[in-house]
């Protein structure tokens, strides 16, 4: 069944906004009687069965309601965004069907200080939560300052991945971790000297992706993917 995002799915019977009740019944053209899963993202499920369906307006009773568990280790992604929207679309719209539960734009010194399309990239996460059948959806964090965010993760088992040459670093593939893991990936001209020192004062661990250089978006694919491998 298709899934859809509610915040509130503890009622019997609730309306779809305007978008929701466009796309079951102009896109799917689906019917009174037909069933849709529904998510509140925090864990809730429910099936919802069609009542009333127009161009603009759908009702649904909800029924089999269910609540999983949330997962027992958290990744957290803290990444510069890229100049270019469209890369990091991308990356969230993975990253979310892979799993991650924090993401984090980072302010660097050599990072992009644009303004981040926060709606954009939230209905993306959403898109991709539902897709992918998930029912905790990623929380997109404001833009934070990297030490604000080793400040916040002080506890959490955190990794830097950098391009910094002769530097001692980890296989991330070969790395453990513990129940909260937090991982650091640079702008396009890295993190500087002094982000990377800071970093390893306040615990940090330098990790590796592997042998050739990443783009951006790519490392955030491939770390949360390695990161979820080891769950």
């Amino acid at each position: 069944m298709q899934q859809y995002y509610c915040e509130n799915i503890n009622d019997n019977v609730i309306s779809f906004p305007e978008a929701t009740a466009r796309h079951v019944g102009s896109v799917l053209r689906m019917r009174v009687g037909e069933q849709i899963l529904l998510t509140d993202g925090l864990g809730q499920k429910a099936v919802a069965t069609i009542l009333d369906i127009g161009k603009k307006n759908a009702m649904v009773q909800l029924s089999e309601r269910s609540i999983v568990p949330p997962p027992s280790q958290s990744i957290a992604l803290g990444i510069a965004f890229t100049k270019n929207p469209s890369r990091m679309e991308w990356m969230l719209e993975k990253i979310t069907e892979i799993g991650i539960q924090d993401i984090y734009p980072l302010q660097c010194k050599r990072g992009e200080q644009g303004r981040i399309k926060e709606e954009r990239f939230k209905n993306i996460i959403n898109a991709a939560m539902c897709q992918s059948q998930q029912v905790f959806l990623p929380t997109l964090h404001d833009s934070i300052k990297l030490e604000d965010l080793l400040n916040k993760y002080n506890n959490a088992t955190t990794l830097i991945a950098h391009c910094i040459p002769n530097e001692p670093k980890q296989e991330l593939a070969h790395f453990s971790i513990n129940n909260t893991s937090l991982i650091l990936i640079g702008p396009e001209g890295d993190f500087s000297p002094e982000e990377v020192s800071l970093c390893l004062q306040k615990g940090a661990q330098a990790v590796s992706l592997g042998d050739t250089r990443l783009r951006t978006e790519t490392a955030g694919l491939v770390a949360v993917t390695l990161l979820n491998a080891k769950k």
